[in-house]
């Protein structure tokens, strides 16, 4: 994509756009061309337009479009036209060109730039054709950013074959598309750049795009397939360029992890390299361009795969595979097959209903929840309809010889050059017979093997030792009862139900951990979260070891592997791991000089940061991050900071794919923090101070008669569930593609510092940076090595206490609210908003005051009570929200 995204401006930024769209396909099973292919798509795409939006113009859509086949003669005759001699045989290549329209001088540098990418890879070009277009039914927003439309046709001059062509042509769309971007040209995408098919699409409403096109309606274009697309912008900015198909896909759906994978295929990228592009490696970088939305994301990667010659079946299975993991009645190659796909990238997870098109597939399939509808209908006259409704064809029902819908996972295709129809089970057959996956997978090797060979019992902390690190982590009582014991206990989270009443992180007087100030994104919109407890089929936390290989290479065994079945480890796991990496692991001190003075923190990241490169540049793949050496003049590291910051600073050198982050953090109690180190780019996380306090609470006889080991597993199996829960929130179902994908808000860290250590998380309202937090990490570290600590603060985050926390729902405050509802004095309810208002700000809101008018307003320009009740209406809000009893009482109101 070469046009340039939209500036974020205020709260709103453009990565956080969504849409949901209507999608489909229509192939010939023989894979002969026809007529009847290309009208079937229209009709198909004309059958979805309500799966669009209009705009008040009546006339202006998000975004239509089809991706036909390249019917060669009448593009040999428009060639002809334009005075060239070409042969009867000879495979013309078509660009589908969007150029700035108004601006013409940048048009003419477009042109300068794509003519000159041509004839540098060494081909000719026959010349430029005006697409014919109806610009009359189109709307005036539609109208008004419409680009100048035109065809670039190319000959085939270096005799390529097919494949050789269409990898050329690709390296040469990328080379002008960075050209273009260099240039700061805005209004310029190229829709498509092959010989083998053509892209027509635009900001129409789907029944326009065969009148907006004639091309579309010459009975000499006819197509061996259709993919089609109608997309409806639920939060985004309808733009010509965002209409679908894009160059590969069709998509229907949210990637909810696109953050993370961005992230991860910007490391990818780094060891990638395929004979199939010769010297022209760095000419594709990077894959996914800057601002490119999740479907043109997961289309980029999808087309390099394909490029560098996997099938768009193998395509499919790599970046949004079925759950397999825990799926025992799979055939074990198809299970070999999904476990090497684990191996070589992280899944692209959510909602998706997918087709594509490969040159040789016509391909549609689903995701691993099935959360986007795909039908389809097989004919007896050789066509194969697959769409998001139903009946969209119009096919006599004595034609039909099969139809059905695609359940979670599946797929189907068509083999347009031997002409078969393949069904999911068959397809999956031939790609898992494909290579030697199973043989492959054998030497992955398994993690309670590892711990049971390398096993060493942790040391524990005496009492008082374990005392001083507890209140440096910022731990309380009320922390060990109210949520470490239920863990260990009954290998659940403890349940509360009564909201959060205290202060934001960063507007608190107390000692807050850094994982307060990171808020968890949710699925909303089109995109549904998941249950992790019905779905618990299709979710995994499995967590590899190993080096990424090269991503290209599919005869790459990826033989290096380890296998754990969650990223949480005990400290015996954790150094049963850390003894098998052996001299391949390197550890890195984690805690500050405080002595050093102010900035100590600061040169301590930058330290951390610097090691972790040198040991991955010097073939070290473990890196053990740990803040054990705390002491007397050593504070820990906030983890993570720490990890965040390894993690960004390796993906920026291109080198996080080198290496694994192990992470022991004394900071890391609930849930919440694992999934934030997580998020940030753990790979593992051994919360040791938390399961020192286990084993403390099971010394006192704290957990009756449970041993040691079942309070260990409970406390496991009570993160692994939370985890789930987290990560199914952001309906994402496996936790390799939650990770390093940021998926958070901070509220209250510096905009800065969110932007070097955590780049995926947006700091909207900004706040501290890292001098504030070195100085609050001081603070609570002289409290614990200062003072004669013995015992822990009683706490006051859940439960309201003296002297602790502030809570906006305090006993005495509601006392106070009673009291004035029952007296119905207006003084008793002064007084309780007095009070209320003398608290400390809680909410970002108590930080806001109302701006006095200097001039009031008169009454008469005022409406009445009675006017203005009509505008106290109840229909927004759910009846989830709100219950009946509420609702009726609100409407007499």
């Amino acid at each position: 994509m070469t046009h340039l995204p939209p500036e974020a401006i205020g709260l709103y930024h453009p990565s956080e756009e969504r849409d949901a769209c209507g999608v489909g396909l229509v192939a010939a099973i023989n894979g002969k061309a026809s007529r009847r292919v290309v009208e079937s798509g229209i009709s198909a795409l004309k059958a979805v337009w309500h799966r669009g939006a209009v705009d008040a113009d009546g006339k202006t859509g998000d975004g239509a479009g089809i991706h036909l086949e390249i019917p060669q003669p009448l593009f040999r005759d428009h060639a002809e036209r334009m005075g060239q001699s070409i042969k009867s045989d000879e495979r013309i290549a078509v660009g589908m060109v969007f150029l700035p329209r108004t601006d013409l001088s940048a048009q003419e540098r477009c042109r300068s730039i794509v003519e000159g990418a041509i004839l540098s890879a060494g081909h000719k070009i026959y010349g430029w054709r005006q697409v014919p277009v109806d610009a009359s039914v189109i709307g005036t927003k539609a109208q008004s950013t419409r680009p100048e439309i035109e065809q670039i046709l190319i000959a085939n001059d270096k005799n390529l074959d097919e494949e050789a062509f269409e990898r050329d042509l690709y390296v040469i769309r990328r080379t002008i598309e960075k050209e273009v971007i260099t240039a700061q040209i805005n209004e310029f995408y190229i829709c498509s750049l092959s010989a083998r098919s053509i892209i027509y699409k635009g900001l129409f409403l789907a029944e326009q795009l065969s009148v907006f096109y004639p091309d579309l309606k010459d009975k000499r274009f006819v197509s061996s397939f259709a993919l089609y697309h109608q997309r409806y912008s639920t939060n985004t900015f309808p733009q010509w360029w965002l209409a679908q198909p894009f160059r590969m896909i069709a998509h229907n759906g949210e990637i909810n992890t696109v953050r993370g994978n961005v992230n991860w295929m910007r490391s990818h990228q780094i060891r990638m390299a395929s004979l199939a592009f010769g010297d022209h490696d760095e000419a594709i970088k990077p894959v996914v361009p800057q601002g490119a939305s999740d479907s043109a994301a997961l289309d980029s990667v999808f087309e390099l795969l394909v490029r560098a010659g996997r099938s768009a079946p193998m395509a499919k299975s790599l970046l949004v595979p079925e759950a397999w993991s825990k799926r025992t009645t799979m055939p074990d190659s198809h299970r070999a097959m999904y476990a090497y796909c684990n191996s070589v990238m992280e899944p692209w997870d959510g909602p998706a209903a997918l087709v594509a098109y490969d040159g040789r597939f016509a391909l549609a399939g689903l995701d691993r929840n099935g959360l986007r509808p795909l039908r389809y209908t097989v004919t007896r006259d050789g066509l194969l309809i697959v769409g998001s409704e139903s009946g969209m064809v119009v096919v006599e029902e004595e034609n039909i010889i099969e139809k059905g819908r695609l359940g979670p996972g599946q797929m189907i295709a068509v083999d347009l050059v031997d002409g078969h129809f393949y069904h999911d089970l068959e397809l999956k057959d031939a790609l898992a017979n494909a290579r030697p996956f199973e043989h492959w997978v054998r030497h992955f090797k398994d993690f309670d093997e590892i711990v049971d060979e390398h096993s060493t019992e942790p040391a524990s902390y005496e009492k008082h030792e374990l005392l001083r690190r507890q209140f440096l982590a910022g731990l309380s009582h009320e922390d060990l009862e109210l949520i470490l014991h239920p863990q260990a206990d009954d290998g659940k989270e403890a349940i509360g139900s009564m909201g959060d009443d205290t202060p934001l992180a960063v507007l608190s007087s107390h000692y807050r951990p850094l994982s307060h100030y990171f808020r968890q994104n949710f699925s909303q919109v089109t995109n549904p979260p998941i249950d992790p407890l019905r779905e618990q089929r299709v979710m995994s936390l499995k967590t590899r070891f190993g080096n990424f290989g090269n991503v290209l290479d599919g005869d790459n065994p990826q033989n290096n592997v380890l296998i754990l079945e969650s990223p949480v480890l005990t400290s015996r796991e954790y150094l049963a791991l850390l003894d098998y990496w052996g001299n391949e692991a390197t550890i890195i001190d984690c805690t500050f000089d405080l002595k050093a003075g102010p900035g100590a923190l600061k040169d301590a990241l930058d330290r951390i940061r610097d090691e972790a490169e040198d040991a991955v540049r010097s073939g070290l793949g473990q890196i053990f991050l740990t803040d054990e050496k705390i002491g007397p003049d050593r504070a820990p590291v906030p983890m993570i900071l720490a990890t965040g910051g390894v993690h960004t600073h390796l993906l920026n050198r291109g080198l996080r794919t080198f290496a694994s982050l192990n992470v022991r953090a004394c900071d890391c109690l609930d849930t919440h923090a694992y999934a934030v180190l997580i998020g940030v780019g753990a790979t593992t996380v051994n919360a040791y101070l938390a399961q020192e306090a286990i084993h403390d609470r099971f010394a006192r006889g704290l957990f009756g008669s449970k041993s040691y080991d079942a309070c260990l597993k409970n406390w496991k199996d009570a993160i692994d569930n939370g985890l789930l829960k987290i990560i199914s929130k952001m309906g994402i179902s496996v936790i390799s593609s939650y990770r390093g994908g940021g998926n958070y808000e901070a509220l209250g860290l510096s905009r800065a510092l969110a932007a070097e250590f955590f780049p995926n998380v947006p700091s909207k309202i900004s706040g501290i940076g890292l001098a504030g937090i070195e100085e609050t990490l001081r603070a609570n570290h002289a409290r614990a090595f200062e003072e004669d600590v013995s015992s822990l603060p009683i706490g006051g985050l859940y439960r309201f206490r003296a002297g602790a926390e502030t809570h906006a729902f305090e006993g005495r405050l509601i006392h106070m609210l009673q009291m004035a509802v029952a007296s119905g004095a207006s003084s008793q309810f002064r007084h309780y908003t007095s009070a209320l208002a003398k608290l400390p700000p809680v909410n970002l809101r108590d930080l806001m005051d109302f701006v006095p008018k200097k001039k009031p307003v008169s009454l008469d320009d005022v409406e009445s009570v009675t006017a203005l009740r009509k505008r106290f209406v109840t229909p927004g809000m759910s009846m989830g929200a709100l219950s009946p009893e509420a609702h009726e009482t609100l409407a007499i109101a």
